[in-house]
């Protein structure tokens, strides 16, 4: 009998060890020709996602701002970022599990970007213990899995606001932290952001792809139904600067662009 590819996702989203987590997404991609994606789950709610004690979630204006120009200073940015790819681990696995009946490609795409989420993860964890830290040493939000959880009877606006919206806003971001970790001599992390860069305009297209999918089985206009979710579901309103390069190359259509501009204009 072949093993079910939403059960091996569901099952690592519920391991709250980091390092279990990446070796099982690891193997969960190397098993996944061999996985049946058909088959419906369900699962008690108290255990996903699986995650570690520590980081302590708070809000996100109870985080410390620390100087860059200390080890850290720039520690806790790392810390940030680590807690941001494992978050998306989580999120990739979710979006694998929950949603039934999608195209095969569908649960592919997302079984991909959590191996590469547990990629990054792994390098910021690796990198943070060179500065003395490590995972769980610093506080973290929980504004990403919020909306995971606010969309999660809703594949369509799982795609509108989790890929399109709280990972897009990375594209933005990500080029000038990059740029701030530079000047501050951490070369390193800043090398592990153009991988993350590089990687995440793919994660942020598979959003796309699946939201424009979904939009024309359902005969709705992509602009309207986007803003109407973003409303519907209290999403953060988008802020430039916006890193437009990127975004087109991860499939905003050029009326996208143009309505984010007038929106923020």
């Amino acid at each position: 009998m072949t093993s079910c590819l939403r059960t091996l996702a569901l099952q690592a989203l519920t391991l709250s060890d980091p390092q279990q987590k990446c070796q099982q997404v690891a193997l969960l991609w190397q098993a996944k020709h061999q996985a049946d994606p058909s088959i419906t789950l369900s699962a008690p709610a108290q255990s996903i996602p699986g995650r570690p004690e520590k980081p302590t979630l708070v809000p996100p204006k109870q985080l410390q701002r620390r100087a860059m120009n200390t080890a850290e200073g720039r520690a806790a940015l790392i810390h940030a970022l680590a807690h941001i790819e494992f978050n998306a681990i989580n999120l990739a696995l979710d979006a694998v599990w929950r949603f039934a009946d999608m195209p095969a490609d569908y649960y592919l795409d997302w079984l991909q970007v959590a191996k590469e989420e547990a990629y990054h993860f792994s390098l910021l964890r690796a990198h943070l213990l060179t500065l003395g830290f490590d995972y769980g040493d610093f506080d973290g939000h929980n504004s990403l899995w919020e909306m995971v959880e606010k969309t999660q009877s809703d594949v369509l606006a799982r795609m509108a606001l989790v890929p399109r919206t709280m990972e897009a806003r990375g594209l933005d971001a990500t080029p000038p932290l990059k740029q701030k970790l530079s000047q501050a001599g951490d070369h390193a992390a800043a090398a592990i952001l153009d991988i993350i860069l590089r990687d995440e305009i793919g994660h942020v297209a598979i959003g796309n792809r699946w939201f424009q999918y979904l939009c024309d089985q359902r005969g709705l206009d992509i602009v309207e139904t986007f803003e109407t979710l973003r409303q519907q579901y209290q999403a953060p309103k988008l802020r430039p600067p916006f890193n437009m390069e990127a975004r087109k190359q991860a499939g905003f259509s050029a009326i996208e662009l143009a309505y984010l501009n007038a929106e923020t204009g």
